[in-house]
């Protein structure tokens, strides 16, 4: 009995230095079952020093040595395999061989050997898909037992003479047996609540930052201001549940939600300079209160008592920070102060992609503006003069006319948004034809054919359009009579093919050093929306046809 407690008295300073390693890095390598080299190299060189450290820790009995050795060797083969169990117990057993005593060839062997069944059950429980076994503690407990039971049986067949090595079995078996199972099942309950808090932490942390990101996601993609910024600050107030949360764009606070609202107002000018400073050097600052004291620069009163200051970027400018503070006597938790950085980063990427697509809006609107210039002085010049032709043979045709291009331009007015029903569209169409048609009385025929399934489809703005006055420019005007242009559908894989088709064949695609502005604006236009299968392909046979066409698909595809 006193053998037995004086190796749980070695084992229990063998188990605190255990618990204190497991509170650094060095452990975590541990956590998971891994076949890279530096992985099974850590756990060569961690474990054999617990062996080593296991025969320094224990108690000389009749020329031998009673300890605690076991446990490194084995658990050394249990994460790290056959091979590393091997050297591991190797390792502690030419250690205990080099001390010397009628056992120490048999210690060399059988701590090797213990080595080498822990990791053959590592082996075992991973093709079996258990390597979560590994970590039971009631298993590890088991399997030691075994181990020592293997070495005890050892020493009996290795160790000479048989009588003393008997006679040291005999005391040092049941102390030893136990001591070094329970040994093991305790350090790998160290390791499991050490694996179990890492998860939890991990949990929480993605838990917390998953709800941000859910609840946030778009917010800020609208514009960087005061009315987006109290939502998103709310959002983190509420997930992290700090003390409060601030956002500020470069010169005034933008959003303030939590302890000090009352003082700290939105749409004022940043008062603190840590804040400036944030900003200025492009720097996380930390003011903990305590090294580095945090003073509320609008109240002596506050009670806020630190602050946690990460800049917004946009590319490598600054535009902004978020700050999170806490009350005085409560400290940050670090897994706030680790979610602070990556919300930084999100609320970042958010004003960066709004950024982005404030400009495809403004690009989109360009672009339309530019297929404006390109048909509108021409068009209204011919349309013009079309009229006054016809306003003295047909008044009343005139007046048609002239409505006609008024509801044109109208349109033209209406299309800065982005798309328009099909419907919509070939009303656009009309009315720049009706004038066309005016233009060249008979030379020209129009026949449209589109499925009125398709009359409500959206579709970019200033589609339709452009091929047509294509088709007539390049076209019909290059025909003496008989022109002809027929608008129409036709289903195909994958949704719906809208055809502009002139029977002149005339057209020439343009040169290298012509852009063909029109055409390439219509194409990216109808691929931004629909996808490149519904880019704009153009077809022609000379002298017989010229197609351009392009697939509206369906619904469910895109």
């Amino acid at each position: 009995m006193d053998l037995i407690l004086s190796l749980l008295q070695q084992m229990c300073v063998y188990l605190m230095l255990a618990y204190m390693l497991s509170k650094t890095p060095i452990f975590l390598p541990l956590l998971n079952i891994s076949n890279r080299l530096s992985h099974k190299l850590s756990i060569y060189v961690l474990f054999s020093l617990f062996c080593i450290m296991g025969t320094y820790f224990g108690l000389q009995i009749n020329d031998a040595i009673a300890n605690t050795r076991a446990i490194g060797a084995v658990m050394g083969g249990l994460f790290g395999g056959p091979v590393v169990g091997f050297f591991v117990g190797l390792t502690g057993g030419l250690h205990r061989y080099s001390l010397g005593g009628f056992t120490d060839l048999a210690c060399a062997i059988s701590t090797t050997a213990e080595g080498l069944i822990g990791g053959l059950f590592h082996v075992y429980f991973v093709r079996k898909g258990k390597s979560q076994q590994l970590f039971n503690p009631s298993v590890v407990f088991a399997i030691t037992l075994i181990a020592e039971v293997v070495q005890m049986t050892i020493i009996l067949i290795v160790a000479k003479p048989f009588d003393q090595a008997y006679a040291l079995v005999s005391a040092i078996a049941a102390p030893m047996i136990i001591a070094n199972s329970v040994g093991a099942g305790l350090f790998m309950s160290i390791l499991q609540d050490r694996k179990t808090i890492f998860e939890e932490y991990s949990a929480t942390f993605s838990r917390r930052a998953l709800n941000i990101a859910e609840r946030s996601i778009g917010i800020l993609a609208s514009g960087f201001n005061s009315q987006n910024a109290d939502k998103i600050a709310r959002i983190i107030y509420e997930e992290t549940n700090v003390g409060a949360v601030s956002i500020t764009d470069e010169q005034k606070i933008l959003a303030f939600v939590g302890i000090g609202d009352d003082h700290h107002k939105p749409n004022t000018p940043i008062s603190s300079q840590s804040t400036l400073d944030a900003i200025n050097k492009n720097a996380i600052i930390y003011l903990d209160g305590k090294e580095k004291p945090y003073q509320c620069s609008l109240s002596a009163d506050c009670k806020l008592g630190s602050a946690l200051i990460i800049p917004l970027r946009t590319g490598d400018k600054v535009i902004g920070t978020i700050k999170l503070y806490e009350p005085k006597r409560k400290l940050f938790s670090t897994i706030n102060m680790s979610m602070a950085e990556g919300i930084a980063q999100l609320l970042s990427s958010q004003i960066l992609f709004g950024e982005y697509q404030l400009k495809q809006t403004l690009l989109s609107q360009a672009e339309i503006k530019l297929l404006h210039a390109q048909v509108n002085p021409h068009f209204l010049f011919n349309a013009l003069n079309t009229i006054s032709a016809v306003v003295r043979r047909d008044p009343a045709k005139a007046r048609e006319l002239i409505q006609q291009l008024s509801h044109f331009f109208r349109s033209n007015l209406k299309q800065d948004i982005e798309t328009v029903t099909l419907k919509e569209e070939l009303a656009h169409v009309n009315a720049y034809l009706s004038i066309e048609k005016a233009r060249f009385t008979d030379r020209l025929e129009v026949n449209i054919d589109i499925d009125e399934g398709l009359l409500k489809r959206k579709v970019p703005t200033f589609t339709l359009q452009p091929l047509v006055e294509n088709a007539i420019k390049h076209g019909i005007s290059n025909l003496i009579e008989g022109g002809q242009i027929h608008i129409y559908s036709q289903k195909v894989s994958g949704g719906v093919q809208v055809v502009v088709e002139d029977n002149a064949g005339s057209y020439v695609a343009p040169s290298q050093d012509h852009a063909g502005l029109g055409m390439q604006i219509v194409d990216k236009r109808l691929t931004n929306k629909f996808g490149r299968a519904a880019a704009l392909n153009i077809e022609v046979k000379p002298n017989h046809l010229t197609q351009m066409s392009f697939i509206i698909p369906d619904e469910n595809t895109y």
